[in-house]
């Protein structure tokens, strides 16, 4: 990764402000380690399709300028911009703790979500593996699993997931938002290119995982006109389910995306905040339930009408993660300390 200027958002939580008054210094990787206690994460929102979710790292390489999880940053008094990018925290012990969790009789074997917040198979699992072991975790406790990510990493982890596809229950889905490469470069800078993320679509199909292609964020006048080509490229390679989301803009993340607009795209800025702004009564952002993920308004509509009309054309399902079939969960049988008298 390029060393970039450091560039955050005000942060409300810090009690501090740090101002350059000379050159802004570069952005530098840096790993933290998290020894919280527990690494299951339980989501109460209503337009949210799963319930627990394990999240590995903390921050994301990927660096993708419209990430919602970016406020998240802000709680550990770092910034939601380039400090959510390069100050990643990991959690070392990640997969002890989900079996500890497994282990407590109050556990039903509930589907496990990785990650719902930043991507579980960023650049640093390549090495740390920390998704990898969750997985086989999951995998000896028969426990179902969903996985959203847009990186081909997940290909490296093939034989886990054919485990849980063949003994649990298993829900992939690929990130892929764009068709157009340059658009993906400008908004994903260190992400595998769109024509990369198809190609695991069809490693995945080819290896029996069933795969849906997650068309999001649909952002409003850029990437709304690759709707169709991403899908019907994704149900060639394999893809059978689709679903997608609008593009929010929670807090700083409205800041970290005009400001890449801007920076990449500056023809197409005002067009793209304008479009946006129609989906969200005026505003760059929505928080309230049951409308942040979907917009309102005539051009949210037609987006919704487009997509879905594309998904028939090309025979794809709409996809969620349910939790609608009896659970595949079991806990390995303990070998008995007590010798047999036979």
């Amino acid at each position: 990764m390029k060393p970039r200027p450091i560039s955050n958002p005000p942060n409300p939580w810090a009690s501090t402000e740090v101002q350059y008054l000379d050159e802004i210094p570069p952005s530098r990787l840096e790993v933290m380690e998290d020894h919280s206690r527990e690494v299951l994460a339980r989501n109460n929102s209503p337009d949210v399709c799963f319930t627990w979710s394990v999240n590995p790292y903390r921050g994301c390489m990927h660096a993708c300028a419209y990430c919602y999880a970016r406020p998240t940053h802000e709680y550990l008094s770092l910034g939601a911009g380039t400090d959510f990018e390069t100050r990643i925290v990991v959690k070392p012990h990640a997969a002890a703790l989900l079996r500890e969790t497994f282990e407590r009789p109050r556990w039903q074997g509930e589907t496990v979500t990785f990650s719902g917040v930043t991507d579980c198979y960023q650049p640093l699992e390549s090495s740390l593996r920390l998704t990898r072991a969750c997985l086989e975790v999951c995998a000896e406790y028969r426990n179902p699993v969903a996985i959203i990510t847009k990186a081909p990493l997940i290909e490296r982890d093939l034989d886990v997931l054919q485990t849980l596809a063949r003994e649990a229950r298993l829900w992939v889905s690929i990130s892929l938002p764009f068709h157009n490469p340059e658009l993906a470069r400008a908004m994903e800078p260190y992400v595998a290119t769109p024509k990369r993320r198809l190609l695991t679509i069809e490693r995945l199909a080819a290896a029996g995982i069933s795969v849906a292609v997650s068309v999001a964020p649909i952002i409003p006048g850029l990437n709304d006109e690759d709707i169709a080509k991403v899908l019907a490229s994704a149900r060639e390679a394999g893809a059978t389910r689709a679903h997608y989301t609008l593009l929010r803009l929670p807090g700083p993340v409205k800041d970290v995306f005009e400001e890449r607009m801007r920076a990449k795209l500056p023809l197409r800025a005002e067009r793209v905040l304008h479009r946006i702004r129609e989906t969200r009564g005026g505003e760059l952002s929505d928080s309230r339930f049951q409308h942040r993920m979907r917009g309102e308004g005539l051009y949210a509509e037609t987006l919704s009408q487009l997509f879905h009309a594309a998904a028939r054309k090309v025979g794809m399902r709409m996809s969620s993660v349910t939790e609608t079939a009896p659970t595949t969960f079991r806990r390995p049988t303990k070998p008995s300390a007590q010798l047999s008298l036979f």
